[in-house]
């Protein structure tokens, strides 16, 4: 109980005692006395800790000491810049937090077929940037589906704390970010320009990765609102974005497709990289 803690918060970074007991147990109250005990347990070694609630309930994560001994364990792939979220819990976005720890068990579940051995191709906090422009920002979550193509989805979470332009203007920086080009060429040569995100981040995707867009915190007409709000503010977008609520995701109901993958259309709409 207390390795599948450990690595269930290795994968999520941040967790309350409801969402492990989904994972590790598949129990209702039964499954999360079992998990209380094993997390002061681990509390009491030094490996996790709580520093917040999200209503309720206490919000889990591992310390350092935790990490490392699941580094040590070669329990997780590396991620030698994931954080602990003590500091994320600590400044107020811990139900921001649950909220996307609840977006992946969701998709797990419903898309994945509830399949627990794709938790450890999620990564949370992944950052994006491009230094020549100053473009950067974090996406919630990533999953890097293990087939030939190396598939991967992006999703971005509203807990129903940003205003629906702020929304928009994030879902458009993905459209930025796939839009730069960079120019490759060993000198004297010709050389051409190629999209930034396939040379320096997701080399072995044919297509910019899906984003997908989750709506939470609020009562769901309202959510149905913003999320037709969101559709109106990046329509035209090159990208393929889907949009869903999160309890019409923990449903299994559909996504909506609110934005289509054309990269010919992109490239015009971007300048092309000067060579050297």
């Amino acid at each position: 109980m207390r390795a599948d803690a450990l690595r269930m918060l290795g994968c999520v970074r941040i967790a309350t005692v409801r969402q492990m007991a989904q994972v590790i147990t598949g129990e209702e109250s039964d499954g999360r006395s079992y998990v209380r005990r094993a997390m002061v347990e681990l509390a009491e070694l030094g490996l996790a800790e709580t520093n917040g609630k999200d209503g309720k309930h206490q919000i889990w994560n591992l310390t350092p000491a935790g990490q490392k001994a699941l580094a040590d364990g070669n329990e997780l792939p590396a991620r030698p810049k994931a954080g602990t979220g003590a500091k994320a819990v600590r400044a107020g976005f811990g139900p921001h937090a649950v909220a996307v720890t609840d977006t992946i068990l969701a998709y797990t579940d419903t898309v994945l077929g509830g399949r627990r051995e794709y938790l450890t191709d999620w990564q949370v906090e992944v950052n994006h940037a491009i230094k020549e422009t100053g473009l950067s920002f974090n996406t919630d979550a990533v999953l890097a589906v293990p087939t030939k193509t190396s598939e991967v989805r992006l999703f971005e979470l509203d807990n129903g704390t940003m205003s629906q332009t702020r929304l928009a203007r994030e879902v458009w920086d993905y459209e930025r970010y796939a839009g730069h080009r960079v120019w490759e060429g060993a000198r004297g040569t010709i050389g051409g320009t190629y999209p930034f995100w396939q040379r320096h981040r997701y080399t072995r995707s044919t297509t910019f990765p899906r984003l997908h867009v989750v709506l939470a915190g609020k009562a769901e007409h309202l959510l149905d609102n913003r999320l037709q709000a969101l559709t109106a503010a990046v329509q035209g977008i090159t990208i393929a974005v889907w949009a869903n609520t999160l309890p019409r995701l923990q449903r299994g109901e559909p996504w909506y497709e609110i934005g289509v993958d054309d990269p010919h259309r992109r490239r015009s709409r971007y300048p092309e990289a000067v060579g050297r």
